[in-house]
Parts: C-alpha cells; sequence; structure tokens
C-alpha cells in the first residue's frame, strides 16, 4: 500500500464512506474523521511499503472505512457558515463608500512608509469572509485604484480584519445561481485573469492567515509568494470542495502540488481535510507559523524583506530520495497513480465523481506545466463537475444543514449552563463527553463507583487519542475533564448537585417504568426550570411524561450511537412540550456540534421509523432465498456505507430484533408487512448477537485485520429460512429495498412526524448513511422522477402485495409534477 495519505485520499474522497460505528458518514463519519481517521502525508518510511444503550439502529463499534462525522462540517466544504444570501447584490447596490470606509469587502488599504500595501478582508455584514462575484469586481477596482500603477507600492500583504478569520471559502451562491454551468467558465477564467493581473506587478505579496483559510480562501493564498499563518486553535487550511463534489477552481489543482508534493496534494484535495498550523509548515504549505499578536508585524516585515531580498523566498519543500522516486519519475509516478485511483475506486464505487476529476486536473497540469491551458482544463472540469447529479445533492446536504441551525422553537425560558447525564454507559458518557467539550459543567450520574469509573474512562480514553493526534491541547484536555463531576447513587451530594441542574438527559435502559421513575426523582431534587430530556429511540415520549409533575418541561433527545462520532440528534417535543423546552433541547444539541432534526412523537420517531420496513424487506429477501452477501452488496453499491446484514450485525441482532419487532406492533400497517422478524428473534435464542458476540450473520475472528465469514451453521439456518429460491437481479433486490426506506419517509412527510423534505434528507443522511451523493431520499426522488418511481412501486405492490404501495403524497406529487425540492 502507498501511504496512509493515499489510504485517507481514497477513503474519504466520498461522503459515503463504509462505517462501522455509525450508519452515517457523513457525518455522519456523512458523514470524513478529521476526528471522521487520522491521516498524515507520505513520508519516506510509508513510500517504502509501495509496491508491497438505546435501541438506537447505530453500530457501536469502530469505523470500517469510515469519514469524519465533521465531514460537512467543520470546514463548511469551501463554504462560510452563511446562509446564502439572495440579498447579497441589493446589499452591494445599497453600498456607499466613504472615506473611512471605501469598500464593502475590505478595510481600507493600510500603506507603511517603508511601502508595503495591506489589504485586509472585511465583509462586516458576515461572520466570514467569503469570495463571491462581488468581492472579486470589488478586488479588482481597488488593486487597479491604489496598486497597480502606485510605484511606491513595493510588497502586499493580504490578510483579515476579522479577528477569527481569513476567508471560509467560496460562495456556494455563485454557483447554485447559474442555471447553466459553462458559465461559471467565464466567470472562473475572470478570476484567474484577475490573480495573473496581480501577479504582474511583480512584487512581493505576503498571505497573512489568522483563522480558516478553506477554499477559494487558501487558493487566493496559493497565488501569493510567501504565507505566514498564526498557531491559534482556529486556524486551519484547507481545499474541502471534494465535499461538495467539486474540486478547486482558482487555480488549486495547479498552485497546490508544487508547494507540497502530489502526494500531500492529493491528500488534501480527495479528503478535504483542514490542516492545523503545524502540519502546514511541516509539508510547506506555509513559511512561517507565528502567534496571533505577532501576524501583522511580521507579516509586513517579511513583505518588506522579500522585497528588499534580505528574507529568502519561498521555496517548495525537499524531497526525501523515495519521494523523488515516486513523484519526479515516470516508473514511480505510474505507480502512484494507479495506487491512488483503485483506492479511490475501491472507496467511492465509482459514486462520486469529483475525485477522478481531481485526479486528472493534477495529470493534465503535470503534462502542461507552462501556460495556461492547465487552468482552462481545471475551470472546464469544475463546470462538468457542478452540472451534476452528485454535486447538487452534496449541496443540497450543505444546504440542509445550513438551515437546520435555526432553532424553530424561539428561545430557551433559562440559560443552559449545567447539565446531568443519567446513565454512563456508552451513549450516557458519550452525551457528557461532547457536552464538557463545548463548554457545559456536567454531571454524570450512575449507580455505583464503578459505573461512573467506567464511563469516565470512556470519555477519557476519546479526549486521549484527541491529545495523541494532536487535535486537542493538554490543556484542553484538563479543563474538559474539570467539567465532568461523577456521581453515584450512594454519593450524599448528588442531590445537592442536581440543585443547579438546567437540563437533565436520561440515558438507561428503555424501560418505560425505570424512566418514570427517574422523571420522578429528578423532579424531586431539580430547580423548577430544569428541562428533562430522555433519549429513549423507541417509547413515547408522551407515555414517559405520564405523572410527571412538569409535562411540559420533558422532551426527546435521540442520540445516535457513537454520540461523540455521530452528527444527527432528533428532538421530540410530545404534545404537551412547551416550545421553551423544545428550544433548550436543540440550543444544546447544536452547541454539542450536532445537526438537530425536529420530529413528532411518534413509534420509531423519523429515522427508526424509516428504517422498519427496511429491516422486514430484508427478512423478506432472505425468505425469498437471496444470499446474504448479495444483499450487502446490492446496497453498498447503491452507495450504502454498510449492506442491511453487515450493518444488523454491527447493531447488534438483538437491538435490530427489538427495533423490528416493536414498530411491528406500533401503527404502521401493512408497512411493516412482507417479511418475518423471527429471522431475527430465532438468533437471539442462539446466542448470535452480531460482531459482540463474534457472531451474527457472519462470523468474526479476533484482532482487526480478521476477515469476517459466513459459517456453515448460519448458511443452513438461512436457507432453512428461505421459503422459494427466486432469482433476483441487483437492481430488483436495491429497489424492494430502497423503496420500502423511501415509501416510509414520505409518509413521514405526509404524516407531519418531519417539518420539510430537507429535514427529511437530512435526517437520513446523518442517521442512516443513506448514499449522500444522492442527497436523501426526497432529492434521490426528485433526481429519479416520482412520477417514475410511483410506477416502479406499483409494480412492487402488484408482485408482491400490498406492502409496496406507495404513500398518498407519493401519488400526489407523481400526478401533479411536483418535486420535493426547487433546485
Amino acid at each position: 500500500m502507498l501511504s496512509s495519505s493515499v489510504r485517507s485520499a481514497a477513503l474519504r474522497s466520498a461522503v459515503g464512506p463504509q462505517s462501522r460505528r455509525g450508519l452515517s458518514a457523513v457525518a455522519t463519519r456523512v458523514l470524513v474523521d478529521q476526528a471522521f481517521c487520522g491521516t498524515s502525508c507520505v513520508d519516506a518510511t510509508q513510500a517504502t511499503q509501495f509496491g508491497s444503550g438505546s435501541s438506537s439502529l447505530c453500530p457501536s463499534r469502530q469505523p470500517l472505512r469510515a469519514s469524519s462525522s465533521r465531514w460537512f462540517s467543520s470546514s463548511a466544504a469551501a463554504v462560510a457558515d452563511d446562509e446564502p444570501d439572495e440579498a447579497e447584490e441589493a446589499a452591494t447596490a445599497a453600498f456607499f463608500p466613504t472615506p473611512e470606509r471605501k469598500y464593502q469587502y475590505f478595510q481600507n488599504v493600510e500603506f507603511t512608509p517603508e511601502g508595503v500595501a495591506i489589504i485586509r478582508f472585511d465583509n462586516p455584514d458576515k461572520k466570514y469572509n467569503t469570495v463571491n462575484k462581488f468581492l472579486r469586481d470589488e478586488a479588482m477596482a481597488l488593486w487597479n485604484d491604489e496598486i497597480h500603477s502606485n510605484s511606491s507600492v513595493k510588497a502586499v500583504v493580504f490578510t483579515s480584519g476579522k479577528p477569527d478569520g481569513f476567508i471560509a471559502g467560496a460562495d456556494i451562491f455563485d454557483i447554485q445561481s447559474v442555471e447553466d454551468k459553462q458559465e461559471l467558465v467565464p466567470f472562473i477564467e475572470e478570476w484567474l485573469s484577475f490573480f495573473q493581473h496581480m501577479k504582474s506587478k511583480k512584487v512581493p505579496m505576503v498571505c497573512a492567515i489568522n483563522g480558516p483559510a478553506l477554499g477559494g480562501g487558501l487558493e487566493w493564498a496559493l497565488w501569493c509568494d510567501y504565507r505566514i499563518c498564526t498557531d491559534s486553535p482556529t486556524t486551519k487550511l484547507g481545499l474541502p470542495e471534494v465535499k461538495l463534489g467539486l474540486l478547486p477552481g482558482f487555480g488549486g489543482t495547479q498552485n497546490l502540488f508544487p508547494l507540497v508534493g502530489l502526494q500531500g496534494a492529493m491528500d488534501m484535495m480527495l479528503t478535504g481535510k483542514d490542516i492545523r498550523a503545524p502540519k502546514a509548515k511541516k509539508m510547506g504549505l506555509v513559511d512561517l507559523v507565528v502567534a496571533p499578536a505577532s501576524l501583522d508585524k511580521v507579516a509586513v516585515e517579511t513583505a518588506l524583506g522579500l522585497a528588499e531580498g534580505t528574507v529568502k523566498k519561498s521555496t517548495p519543500k525537499k524531497k526525501s530520495l523515495m519521494n523523488r522516486f515516486i513523484e519526479d519519475t515516470p516508473i514511480g509516478r505510474n505507480m502512484m497513480w494507479k495506487k491512488v485511483e483503485e483506492m479511490v475506486q475501491k472507496n467511492t464505487n465509482g459514486n462520486y465523481p469529483s475525485p477522478n476529476a481531481i485526479i486528472e486536473c493534477v495529470k493534465y497540469g503535470l503534462e502542461h506545466p507552462t501556460g495556461n491551458e492547465k487552468f482552462k482544463f481545471e475551470r472546464e472540469s469544475f463546470a462538468k463537475l457542478a452540472a451534476t447529479t452528485e454535486s447538487d445533492a452534496l449541496i443540497g446536504i450543505f444546504d440542509g444543514m445550513t438551515k437546520m441551525k435555526k432553532n424553530p422553537s424561539g428561545e430557551p425560558a433559562h440559560p443552559i449552563k449545567t447539565v446531568a447525564v443519567m446513565g454512563a454507559g456508552l451513549m450516557g458518557a458519550g452525551i457528557a463527553q461532547v457536552s464538557a467539550e463545548k463548554g457545559y459543567q456536567v454531571l454524570l450520574k450512575d449507580r455505583d463507583d464503578a459505573a461512573i469509573g467506567r464511563g469516565e474512562s470512556y470519555i477519557n480514553d476519546n479526549w486521549g487519542k484527541k491529545v495523541k493526534r494532536r487535535r486537542m491541547t493538554q490543556y484542553q484536555y484538563n479543563k474538559n475533564s474539570s467539567n465532568v463531576v461523577g456521581l453515584a447513587d450512594d454519593s450524599a451530594s448528588w442531590k445537592k448537585h442536581f440543585g443547579n441542574a438546567d437540563l437533565v438527559i436520561e440515558a438507561v435502559f428503555e424501560d418505560i417504568d425505570l424512566k418514570r421513575r427517574i422523571v420522578k426523582t429528578v423532579e424531586e431534587v431539580t430547580p423548577e426550570h430544569c428541562v428533562f430530556a430522555t433519549n429513549t429511540s423507541a417509547i413515547p415520549i408522551a407515555d414517559i411524561a405520564v405523572g410527571a409533575s412538569r409535562p411540559e418541561q420533558i422532551v426527546g433527545m435521540h442520540y445516535f450511537s457513537p454520540v461523540p462520532s455521530m452528527p444527527l440528534l432528533e428532538i421530540i417535543p410530545h404534545g404537551g412540550t412547551s416550545d421553551a423546552t423544545a428550544a433548550a433541547a436543540f440550543e444544546v444539541g447544536t452547541k454539542q456540534g450536532k445537526t438537530c432534526i425536529v420530529v413528532k412523537d411518534v413509534p420509531g420517531f423519523y429515522v427508526n421509523r424509516c428504517l422498519g420496513p427496511m429491516l422486514i424487506e430484508v427478512s423478506a429477501l432472505v425468505g425469498d432465498g437471496i444470499e446474504l452477501e448479495a444483499l450487502d452488496k446490492a446496497m453498498t453499491n447503491f452507495g450504502m456505507p454498510v449492506g442491511p446484514i453487515t450493518l444488523a450485525d454491527e447493531v447488534g441482532i438483538d437491538v435490530a430484533s427489538h427495533v423490528a419487532t416493536f414498530l411491528s406492533k406500533a401503527d404502521l400497517g401493512v408497512r411493516m408487512s412482507g417479511g418475518d422478524t423471527s429471522l431475527m428473534a430465532n438468533m437471539i435464542q442462539k446466542g448470535w448477537l452480531g460482531r459482540k458476540s463474534g457472531q451474527g450473520f457472519y462470523t468474526y475472528g479476533k484482532g482487526k485485520k480478521s476477515k469476517k465469514t459466513i459459517n456453515a451453521d448460519v448458511r443452513k439456518y438461512v436457507k432453512d429460512f428461505a421459503t422459494q429460491n427466486l432469482d433476483l437481479s441487483e437492481k430488483e433486490i436495491q429497489d424492494r429495498i430502497v423503496s420500502r426506506f423511501v415509501n416510509e419517509a414520505a409518509k413521514c412527510l405526509e404524516d407531519e412526524i418531519i417539518a420539510d423534505p430537507v429535514a427529511g434528507d437530512i435526517g437520513l443522511v446523518f442517521g442512516t448513511g443513506f448514499a449522500p451523493f444522492r442527497g436523501g431520499p426526497f432529492r434521490y426522488l426528485d433526481t429519479v422522477g416520482i412520477d417514475s418511481y410511483v410506477g416502479l412501486m406499483n409494480g412492487l405492490a402488484d408482485k408482491y402485495g400490498p406492502q409496496f404501495e406507495p404513500c398518498q403524497l407519493l401519488k400526489d406529487y407523481a400526478a401533479s409534477g411536483k418535486k420535493f425540492h426547487k433546485n
């Protein structure tokens, strides 16, 4: 294998990774670990290897091939955190320059007596600076009016007027607003002409970075002659366009690899990962790392030194002998590309076009090292990607995440400062961890010191791994640890501590009587304003609230396991939950780093409710004689992170069986028919509980590298379970499983279990890993055509039974020609 960087590049080049720990990657690990698998650029040593508690249906094992739960989050995929603003053009037109503020997107240019011009990006109307067409036009005017013909300017420093951000990326609205994506080609060409026009001034340009420099922001920096960044925890550099199905379009595919080498560049562009300051310096992405307070001074001194020849010009980092062989010889390069392309294909299944487009752009640049043809090839490739349904789907997910940040219930009635967690198992400890990391004071309570110790060990082990991987400082580790107070039942002070709790989250067994007793106990010792949240994944919240003295302050917060990695949180108010209570839950979940969707209080809520019919259909297909491996392969080829058989093993056969059985007795009616829940129920009696027991549908050996197999006993069991032996195509297997899944999502929208298609898409992509390149169930239906899909389901209903009948909402949309999404 080539290296960890190449493995990671292929691994995280798509948002639909294989995962053991969750159905999302995305996170959802939807979801790449920037925390979602540690990677590093190839070094010589690695190069020598070349050629050689809840019933939530999310597994709690380590990732198979995970890409981060923060895939779409931290860097916001080359886009700022701000929602696309259609009023941007109007705002620009309304700007009136004054002597104190000549520009909308820049502070007034500063000139030092020695001839250094300091240009500060600063859009006061936005939290983050972004590059857009208005900024470009203004930048061109600024440059021509104040810099280009000004003979007194010896050097230029680009920096930001914002205290904690350089440029967070390009404004995605510039892409969305263009109907014919080929129009992006001249648009990008204007940007390239501007960058080259700046270069023609032939004075040193220094980029001084504090905070995020992502996407178009980093590409701007790559056109400069020298890059300096701060050691601030907020400073990160990256080209995350791949996360939106795109590629760096402002010269990034051509300007990056000469600086950091081919392997480092491919790692960055194929994963979209963030690079922190120490790594950026080590790999040659930046030339200096300084303290934030010194940034301006050092940048100006460096710019002047470059102009006067007292500072050495930036040069690419010297390569090791092995890396020179890999990157600079025809034989080594061919071997490298072969390995990269194999890994990309293996991990994307050909479902994501952008990784291969990035590879082709870099190859083209190597073959055409001079002139502008390489930039032309890049921008034409960008426009082609922007026109794909995959990019549209991924941008839709990102837009959905942005929209989900708005609290639909308003403001909490009381500030949340102290969060108490009842239960220190994996779920409770995970909730405590993400709460403490965000600054909450956390009370972690369980029955005895041993249980508390296990929970605290889980938390500290996770933080220890972050420190080891340099994703957390020792100071932050100590600070987080001090935020957690463990309390056992026999602790004399636990009631006093709970007297300060603003929110209590219970994460105990799925036993309604136990949960009601906890509600009663908590209400007796907590203040009147305290909100009680239950992490149940199945029991109706209204049932838990029966007998409570403050039922209006009870709400569901359904986390997915493992909590630190999974990005989704379902907020479930029951009929009597107050808006302030729901608002408090939403606020806490968002601060914990979760994408929150508000769902109706029904059995299974949204995510598990959609998974129920799918699980039943899987049992039906097993009954029809379909091989277990064929079921898994069909769904991974569709784009799911794992197949349904592997899923059942990973979450636990007992857990999957419980959910399927529970929903079969709930209110879904015929939609939970057609299969047989005894498939998994009988396996429980045999002790075949999945990976955790070493035996489920698959047999699991010891050790991380051991491969799963299907033994003779399981094959006999499955054969005996089958009632017929249908010879189905892979597509029909996919249609049977996916249609049950998608139809239930549409039924949830019809029944107002979810607010809109955006929430529905986000919920299933981040909660189940529904193929991100398809954008979620509703965008998938829009893409394949609702009328066509209703026809497919009617055909399945005629062949197999009424469980496939499309819901009324789908029929209505098919008849009217409506779509779930406008774009």
